[in-house]
């Protein structure tokens, strides 16, 4: 006994002298293990959407040789196929068709949210799908995009790799059985990844992603994203090499007047961002309301308008890089940048309305060069002392057009300045930004990429309807009204009644029964003391705020927080009688039996996490 006892003893010295201890470390560890976890991963999925960039690029790079005899189409393009040399530039007419056969069918049969620009997809998913996007959905939009864009789409190949970098890091993530905050981490990492590694702006790739894609800029999210962003760059640069995505040229302020005139373009730069928003999908709206057939023919029947436009203006085929440097470098008279800027307008909507898929980011860039070229060629023009570099106009018009557009003035920003490495421009282009980002939000509450899901009925700015905002007033409030007061009786018949319902206040009605107030015993009490108190209950009766049977629960809290009562009279949908009363505890007890009635998914997965991540011992 004496032995056992010296034994227990001793293990009960040995135990530390605080029990939380253990648990303090245990938590500690887990939280490294997490950041670990997440270190690497955001490295991994980083690394994917670089090599995806670069697989992307020469698979749209093979399509356009395939289908023009080019591996891109330059400033001055004369496109022709090898296969059938005897057509010429012919086969700018047929390859949208042959190319859409191809991407249709693949698009319809295996992922249908490939289709479009594919931001607003990536969108939905972190904002209402917990960042789950299918696997197949990167492999599809790969080959749907390089497609289209190889067989003459005038889309941009930015939209499709934020998609499939998304969907490389959501894939990444459920292997990995992460949690939803953090699976939607790693898709804003592969988002940025995309971006970083297709432009060699890294910068850029992480302020897309958290302004656009993730729309959140807590630490954590930053952290990751700049990982994954600078390995995807990292990653691009082995293959692509670490000179600018864009020779542009250098830019030069050589008046304070001039920042009038850059303001000037931030106005255009919205109406003209503003213009491809309504014009993008009423040309969709126009096609849906043409075609009759099936979705996977449509892409192949709608070619053949492309194809046409190509015909007339092979400028438009594909992404339309070189000629985009064209119009800065200042190569196009005024007339023919406005020529380009209508037919990307045109050539981009017809694209995404006939089921292609691409991006509206490098269609944006392109429409911003030509309207800050012809912007700032016809200012040389005129006052050739003060505007000396026209082509320092197309590059702030690059970003205010996309600013506007997508309303992402940081990205838009960032990423003029990764593609020029000139802080000279930093002041312009700024005020640019904001002013066309500005005007573009005062005009509409809709983006590029927001529109497309608020016209299904999705909109991600409206708050989420928590468990109050899904209850009615109703559903909570008490059946049992106290003592109705007309609004004649007297003071001291009002005194009684006060006391038999023990001091509650009582609702106020006038002869056809409508609420006109209520009286407490706070407010009866300097009635009794004072000579000429008031005589009947109206003189007593204070106003409350209105509410319903159909109000949301969470406005019922918010107002008996607002007006300090312990209670409310509850009104008729249609009249102003009273039907009901609630108080602070019938709405406590309506959300604690909306919380044991609904599924919890949330408790489960969590509870489902902490097994998995339970230290062994």
């Amino acid at each position: 006994m004496g032995s056992d006892g010296g034994n227990g003893s001793l293990r009960r010295a040995a135990s530390p002298p605080f029990p939380q201890a253990r648990l303090v470390a245990t938590r500690l560890q887990r939280v490294g293990s997490d950041s670990w976890t997440m270190v690497v991963l955001a490295l991994l999925v980083g690394a994917g959407a670089g090599l995806g960039a670069i697989a992307f690029r020469y698979l749209i790079k093979g399509f356009t040789w395939l289908f023009t005899g080019h591996g891109e189409l330059g400033a001055h393009p004369h496109p022709s196929s090898p296969w059938l040399p005897g057509i010429g530039i012919a086969c700018v007419v047929i390859a949208p068709v042959v190319g859409g056969l191809v991407y249709g069918p693949l698009v319809a049969r295996f992922a249908p949210e490939a289709r479009g620009h594919g931001v607003p997809e990536v969108m939905l998913a972190i904002a209402r799908k917990g960042g789950r996007i299918r696997p197949q959905v990167s492999i599809v939009k790969a080959l749907a995009s390089a497609l289209c864009i190889g067989s003459g789409g005038s889309v941009g190949r930015e939209g499709p790799i934020v998609q499939i970098g998304s969907a490389l890091g959501s894939t990444v993530a459920q292997m990995a059985r992460l949690p939803e905050r953090k699976l939607r981490l790693l898709v804003a990492c592969g988002a940025a990844g995309g971006i970083a590694a297709t432009f060699n702006a890294p910068i850029a790739g992480v302020f897309f992603a958290l302004e656009v894609i993730l729309r959140d800029f807590q630490a954590e999210s930053f952290g990751v994203v700049v990982l994954s962003s600078v390995t995807a760059a990292a990653v691009g640069r082995i293959a692509f090499g670490s000179a600018a995505f864009l020779r542009l040229p250098q830019f030069q302020l050589h008046s304070g007047g001039e920042y009038l005139l850059y303001a000037a373009l931030g106005v255009l730069g919205a109406l003209v961002g503003l213009a491809f928003i309504r014009i993008l999908y009423g040309t969709e709206d126009l096609a849906d309301r043409l075609w009759r057939g099936p979705e996977w023919l449509r892409p192949a029947a709608g070619g053949v308008l492309l194809g046409l436009l190509l015909l007339a203006l092979p400028q438009m085929y594909g992404v339309g890089y070189p000629v985009l440097q064209a119009a800065v470098g200042g190569h196009y008279v005024i007339a023919f940048l406005v020529l380009l800027l209508v037919g990307k307008l045109v050539a981009t909507s017809l694209t995404i309305a006939i089921g292609g898929s691409g991006g509206v980011f490098a269609p944006s860039l392109f429409m911003g060069a030509a309207l800050g070229s012809c912007f700032g060629q016809g200012l040389h023009s005129l006052l050739p002392g003060i505007v000396t570099t026209p082509g320092a106009y197309g590059l702030v018009g690059m970003a205010a057009v996309f600013a506007a557009a997508a309303r992402a003035p940081i990205t838009a920003v960032i990423i003029i300045f990764e593609l020029t490495g000139d802080y000279a421009i930093i002041l312009p282009l700024m005020l640019a930004v904001v002013i066309a980002a500005g005007l573009s939000s005062a005009i509409t509450r809709n983006t590029i990429y927001t529109l497309k899901l608020r016209r299904r009925g999705i909109d991600l700015d409206a708050p989420k309807a928590g468990p109050l905002q899904a209850l009615t007033v109703q559903a909570a409030m008490q059946p049992r009204i106290p003592a109705i007061v007309p609004t004649d009786l007297p003071v001291a018949a009002l005194a009684e009644r006060l006391s038999d319902e023990a001091g509650q206040a009582l609702p106020v009605v006038d002869e056809e029964g409508n609420l006109v107030g209520v009286v407490s015993p706070d407010d009866l009490e300097p009635a009794l003391t004072e000579e000429a108190g008031a005589d009947t209950a109206r003189q007593l009766a204070r106003p409350v705020p209105d509410l319903r049977v159909a109000d949301p629960l969470e406005r019922a809290a918010r107002l008996l927080g607002e007006s300090e009562e312990a209670g409310l009279p509850v009104l008729a949908a249609d009249s102003d009688s009273v039907v009901g009363w609630i108080t602070h505890r019938d709405v406590l007890r309506a959300y604690l039996g909306e919380r044991r009635t609904r599924p919890s998914t949330d408790r489960k997965a969590a509870t489902a996490q902490t097994r998995r991540r339970a230290p062994v011992t």
